[in-house]
């Protein structure tokens, strides 16, 4: 990783944990959505999860977005290599299984079990900002802890779907193990 990159992680992934809506200009869905950004760079996805070298990488919503424009304006124009982003909102889970990342909002706290269920062993990057949502068996939870944005990851669901994720990631990540 060049020194480019590690410092945009440092500055956006460290920096953001603490940041504070409103002191710094920044609402808590700006985080998230460079969460979701530096997510991308820092997972691997397991041979053949893309059907062509420039596919882009899909961050796809389910239920009521409450990024705005945020997540757009932040993936907008960047790449990881040869692939840029595509944001799309899905319905249902047929649609997500054919995403990378997959978040899954707020709104979708009554469907949570079965949406991660229904993806559970696909190479798909899951993340939720309900509580329990990594018990529930997403791999990434957001976590508000007064106006601080924490992440916890899954690692074993991650392994369980084949997805390796960077350990300058999970060192900024409350590991937690999902429960049987």
């Amino acid at each position: 990783m060049d020194m480019t990159r590690l410092l945009i992680l440092i500055l956006l992934l460290s920096a953001a944990l603490p940041l504070r809506a409103q002191e710094t200009g920044f609402d808590e869905y700006q985080i998230k959505a460079a969460f979701l950004y530096n997510f991308a760079k820092f997972v691997e996805w397991p041979a053949g999860t893309f059907p062509s070298p420039q596919e882009p990488i899909g961050i796809c919503i389910v239920g009521q977005s409450p990024f705005g424009l945020a997540l757009d304006d932040t993936v907008r124009g960047k790449k990881i290599g040869d692939r840029a982003f595509a944001v799309r909102s899905v319905p249902d889970t047929q649609q997500a299984s054919r995403c990378q990342i997959v978040f899954i909002c707020a709104s979708e706290r009554k469907r949570t079990r079965a949406l991660l269920d229904a993806l559970r062993g696909a190479p798909v990057l899951t993340v939720g900002e309900i509580d329990d949502f990594t018990a529930l068996g997403g791999i990434i939870g957001f976590k508000l802890e007064g106006t601080r944005v924490r992440i916890q990851v899954a690692a074993d669901v991650a392994e369980h779907t084949r997805l390796r994720i960077s350990s300058k990631l999970l060192s900024l990540a409350e590991i937690v193990r999902r429960q049987p």
